[in-house]
């Protein structure tokens, strides 16, 4: 009985399995494990995003939320959002990853990418937050609803990049406005 214990919470992990694309958006908890795919988009490694981007034949789009300002953040108290540190080059769209968006959030989103693709709908797009985070599978699957032809979804973020030491580094972002 202990030997088919412990072979069943050894061979645990190996049957772990990513979970499925929902047919809408993801909702919270967005820091989870992600699907393997994302239907329509193209879903890229880290060296894919590598190649890509050495190559300029992509706009890289990370959508990493901003901070939060506390709402009991006492008077005369300075708020600075957090410094987000992205793929070089990337321009980033915070805030539009949520399972919902308002028309403004749903409005900046549409002009950030079509800024960053030159209005080209056919531009590849190389969209990314952050490892296990749902926010850019949502970004992606917007993008293609939106027409976007050559979405790539690439799911490791900056947490992957680094890994790759003939990277450039990760350089200072600040949000598109």
């Amino acid at each position: 009985m202990r030997l088919a214990l412990v072979l069943a919470l050894l061979a645990a992990p190996a049957l772990a399995q990513a979970p499925p694309e929902p047919e809408g958006y993801r909702g919270p908890p967005y820091s989870a494990p992600v699907p393997e795919t994302l239907a329509g988009a193209t879903v890229a490694d880290t060296a894919t995003a590598a190649r890509l981007h050495r190559e300029g034949k992509a706009v890289f789009v990370d959508v990493m939320p901003r901070d939060v300002k506390p709402a009991d953040l006492p008077e005369g108290t300075i708020w600075r959002d957090k410094p987000r540190d992205s793929i070089p080059g990337a321009i980033w769209l915070p805030n539009t990853g949520f399972e919902a968006l308002s028309a403004e959030e749903e409005a900046y989103l549409r002009r950030g990418l079509d800024r960053a693709t030159g209005g080209n709908r056919d531009q590849l797009v190389v969209i990314f937050c952050r490892a296990e985070c749902w926010m850019s599978w949502n970004v992606a699957k917007r993008a293609l609803e939106m027409g976007y032809t050559h979405v790539i979804w690439y799911p490791d973020g900056p947490e992957g990049w680094v890994t790759r030491p003939e990277n450039p580094p990760l350089a200072r972002v600040e949000p598109f406005e």
